[in-house]
């Protein structure tokens, strides 16, 4: 069996048991509504869901652009100079490892519950291993590629996204994956924590009532939410695999030629 047929099969194999195991009472519904009550819930009650979820989808965009946007330019600026990233890279790694929910309660005293607190929470969580992932992919490139790209006349436009943009996009897509999961993760949890709107504060009112069938409503938006920002970076991959695969050939052209040349003098 192909590893895409056995992946449908866990799939469907994880929705039956959904649905079986609460109707035949193996899994109480307070636990776990069956996925045709969570349907219900959330269809009859589509406009209040629908409304959650424009909110949602814009807090996570604009998270996105600062967070992955910001991330990426950072960690390019960073992974190519070497002062600043003597300077910056050990304070970046040690305030990564810090639990970042701790300063969302400071970001509702400075920003109220609105919005604006939830997109600067997960703007900071999503930013740091974005910016870190580009940071490194920059520093991994082969010196050749630069060195081969100056001889030929490259100007530092044609450098950058001819040569280091493309070598570096496995590492920085990496992180882009990583930052804007984060994101995704940072704006529900601000949500549930403390808010009046969006997907995350429907899941946590909910949730005080006892009513599963709706909480679980709420998780699998979320879960669609993740699977659909998931196929995007993942048709990313596929369109930028082209620049990898002329970097790649660039990079064993110039193999060949360093290895024609001294035996050519």
């Amino acid at each position: 069996m192909s590893a895409t047929n056995l992946r449908r099969l866990i799939v469907v194999s994880l929705i039956l048991c959904w649905e079986i195991l609460p109707r035949f009472h193996i899994i109480p519904e307070l636990f776990l509504p069956s996925l045709s009550s969570t349907l219900i819930a959330g269809w009859n009650d589509a406009g209040e869901y629908g409304q959650a979820m424009m909110v949602t989808l814009y807090e996570v965009a604009v998270s996105m652009v600062f967070a992955c946007g910001g991330g990426i330019l950072a960690g390019a600026v960073v992974g190519s100079l070497p002062r600043p990233r003597v300077l910056i890279m050990p304070m970046v790694s040690s305030l990564y490892a810090v639990p970042l929910v701790i300063l969302y309660p400071v970001f509702t005293v400075w920003l109220g519950i609105g919005s604006e607190s939830k997109i600067a929470f997960a703007s900071i969580y999503g930013f740091l291993p974005t910016m870190l992932a580009t940071a490194a992919g920059i520093q991994t490139i082969d010196p050749q590629l630069l060195i081969a790209a100056r001889s030929m006349g490259a100007t530092l436009s044609q450098r950058v996204t001819k040569v280091i943009i493309p070598a570096a996009i496995p590492t920085v897509l990496s992180g882009l994956r990583v930052g804007g999961a984060l994101v995704i993760v940072g704006v529900v949890v601000a949500e549930m924590l403390i808010s009046s709107a969006g997907i995350g504060y429907l899941i946590s009112r909910y949730r005080t009532i006892l009513d599963s069938a709706h909480v679980f409503a709420g998780v699998l938006l979320v879960l669609i939410l993740a699977v659909a920002f998931n196929a995007i970076i993942r048709w990313i991959e596929r369109y930028t695999a082209i620049w990898q695969t002329g970097t790649r050939a660039g990079a064993d052209a110039t193999g060949r030629n360093s290895a024609v040349l001294p035996a050519t003098a």
